[in-house]
């Protein structure tokens, strides 16, 4: 995973991607790596899990080896313009920026090439070595993942088309970028999970990289029998839920394929302590 040069991470809402993302971050610079973490659609999840709430367009460095930066849709329009269809960049694009919102709001896959351009372009920057994206939830992520397709179908030739493909290619190499996939071990985020796996790999230009289950139990160590013998109250009332639910979690884990596994996290715990106790257990995958 941390061979990677983007990971794109996404997942069903409320299962803890945006943790997942920051935790990522934070164990790929304790590797060594200079990483760029960005928040796509969400100016708040990692950017809350980063201790960052000041986060903006230009990168802010957040901690050693990590930058932050939270998407503004017309500052990337503006960059677009100037830096990938080469509009000089002293030219004033201001007027033309305002005249594109409207495109960009209503003609389909505009406004997700201008969006996921942007880590791209930071890749081919090259001035990280990891770019981290807390991606949209899985219900939109595949309108990201095959907008350049979409504008090669929207416009036949030019500066639009060229850069658009380049955007694709670079999404498509395996080498370069990869998708993590964050769930939970319940029915409705695996079931979604596990389609979202079959419509990827039927028409989604990305290899899924990692398969992240959060919010996993660790068993109880005792067994259901031995708890007959305590007499009835809250002990044994919260022992009995717990094995509950961790043969449930444990049905719905064997559905999903191999992949790593992050522990429930009990206790009153700030968005930063999250993905800083995550990023312990990504590192114990080494």
């Amino acid at each position: 995973m941390f061979d990677k040069r983007l990971l794109i991470v996404s997942g069903k809402g409320g299962v803890g991607k945006s943790a997942v993302a920051g935790a990522i971050a934070i164990e790929a610079a304790r590797r060594g790596l200079q990483v760029l973490a960005m928040g796509l659609t969400d100016p708040v999840g990692i950017a809350g899990h980063l201790a960052a709430p000041h986060a903006r367009y230009e990168p802010l460095q957040v901690r050693p080896g990590i930058s932050l930066v939270v998407i503004d849709r017309a500052r990337a329009l503006d960059e677009y313009l100037k830096l990938q269809l080469r509009v000089p960049k002293m030219a004033p694009t201001g007027q033309l920026t305002r005249a594109l919102n409207l495109l960009v709001d209503t003609a389909p896959g505009v406004r997700e090439i201008i969006s996921i351009g942007k880590p791209v372009y930071e890749v081919w920057k090259d001035r990280w070595d990891l770019v981290v994206v807390d991606a949209p939830a899985l219900g939109q992520l595949r309108s990201y993942l095959r907008a350049p397709e979409t504008i090669a179908g929207l416009v036949p030739a030019g500066a639009v088309r060229e850069q658009a493909a380049s955007i694709g290619r670079t999404i498509a190499d395996p080498a370069v970028a990869g998708l993590v996939l964050v769930t939970t071990p319940a029915e409705l985020p695996v079931v979604e999970t596990l389609e979202s796996l079959h419509d990827l790999e039927v028409d989604a230009p990305i290899e899924v990289t990692r398969i992240i289950a959060n919010r996993v139990l660790d068993p109880l160590d005792v067994e259901r029998d031995r708890l007959a013998q305590v007499p009835d109250g809250p002990a044994r009332s919260a022992a009995l839920l717990h094995l509950d639910m961790v043969e449930d979690q444990h049905r719905w884990l064997a559905r999903l394929p191999a992949g790593i596994r992050l522990p429930f996290l009990f206790g009153t715990l700030t968005p930063e302590e999250v993905a800083a106790r995550l990023s312990e257990e990504l590192g114990a995958e080494r």
